[in-house]
């Protein structure tokens, strides 16, 4: 009985770690995102100062090719929108990861009472 709780107490141990490193990766790429953010919001003031008799140019490879003011407000635009929701996007995945590590925690917690329960039965 003792060991058949172990096995069970371990395969939940390895789901609850794989649930934490899966937070772990969904926190590191939501900050990539928030520098990201910052990143282009700079360049959306640094746009904004700028009126249609201005130069813009755009790095492609090693070449600088010119743009169109508006064509790179409306470039910028489109990618904090896309970061926007990519931010909200792991929000929402971190959320439910960490309901389902609450979750295991309890199961955890429970099934190390059965263990310890099982041992002391065995002792006895």
């Amino acid at each position: 009985m003792a060991e058949a709780l172990q096995k069970k107490l371990q395969g939940e141990l390895e789901k609850y770690q794989q649930l934490q490193k899966d937070i772990s990766k969904c926190m590191t790429a939501r900050q990539k995102l928030e520098a990201q953010l910052t990143e282009n919001n700079v360049v959306k003031e640094e746009l904004d100062l700028l009126d249609s008799s201005n130069t813009v140019y755009k790095l492609i490879g090693p070449v600088l090719v010119k743009q169109d003011t508006d064509e790179a407000k409306a470039t910028v635009a489109k990618r904090l929108d896309y970061i926007a929701g990519e931010i909200k996007r792991y929000e929402g995945q971190m959320q439910d990861y960490e309901k389902k590590s609450d979750q295991q925690r309890e199961t955890l917690a429970r099934l190390q009472q059965e263990f310890q329960k099982a041992q002391r039965g065995v002792k006895a």
